[in-house]
């Protein structure tokens, strides 16, 4: 899909891409801990001022302040018992602020958003090919197992639960509430979690609210319809519809 491109008044700009630079290094060059710059910068974006005294804040206000540290914060993948506690820890600290960043006034902001969000991904994903678009509120579970290819868009409310793992081919379009997934529980002993791995090929397009089950995968130009579950592979240039997800038609040229 081509998009209109779009930009702010230039001192706005000026600023954006400074904040950015600034965050990166801040973040990548060792010099401070990764969770105090978190910290620091939730709390300009949602209090204007990091080095105000935290004792002079309202007691709900300083327990909102603690909880921008994400030291102080425990997220649903660190209750799994899979998760790999080393690796989800280094990417904690980004995973946190990209969390904390999407509910803030500047999440809803796609001139600065998308910017910000492609400079985290590399810190928290596995691969992450070039031009990737997240649109605000995209959840996944560990990070280190989730690999997005070239020109991959991901929009609004987006699930990907990459326990097991999830590799995501090029110019591939997920749409708003779409959830893909690589766990499921065993159907006598729910405390049982098989992880298979999840693939969706190049030019998939997951639409509206579709849902893609573990261990499946998508071939390549294939679409999956709005609302439909895939509960087993699909072939490459099938599209599917329905509950579970079935062939409607295959593409027989690049109009189809």
């Amino acid at each position: 899909m081509t998009y209109r491109e779009l930009s702010a008044q230039a001192l706005a700009e000026n600023d954006f891409s400074s904040f950015l630079t600034e965050l990166e290094r801040a973040l990548t060059d060792g010099r401070q801990d990764p969770n105090v710059v978190v910290q620091e910068t939730l709390t300009q974006i949602y209090y204007g001022n990091s080095a105000a005294d935290i004792g002079q804040f309202p007691l709900a206000a300083r327990a909102v302040i603690h909880t921008f540290n994400p030291r102080n914060v425990t997220t649903e993948p660190e209750h799994y018992t899979d998760i790999d506690v080393e690796r989800y820890g280094e990417r904690k600290p980004f995973i946190w602020l990209w969390q904390m960043f999407d509910r803030s006034p500047l999440g809803q902001n796609a001139l600065l958003g998308h910017r910000f969000r492609r400079m985290l991904a590399p810190l928290i994903f596995a691969r992450v090919g070039q031009n990737l678009k997240c649109w605000h509120y995209v959840e996944w579970s560990f990070g280190y197992n989730l690999s997005f290819g070239d020109n991959v868009v991901v929009h609004r409310h987006v699930l990907l639960d990459d326990r097991g793992g999830i590799e995501i081919g090029n110019n591939v379009s997920i749409s708003d509430y779409a959830n893909v997934y690589s766990h499921t529980h065993d159907l006598y002993d729910i405390h049982k979690v098989y992880t298979p791995a999840t693939r969706i090929g190049d030019g998939v397009r997951l639409t509206y609210h579709s849902t893609v089950l573990a261990g499946t995968s998508i071939g390549e130009n294939a679409l999956v319809g709005t609302g439909a579950v895939v509960t087993r592979d699909v072939e490459e240039n099938h599209v599917v519809l329905g509950i579970p997800a079935k062939t409607a038609k295959t593409k027989t040229s690049q109009s189809d």
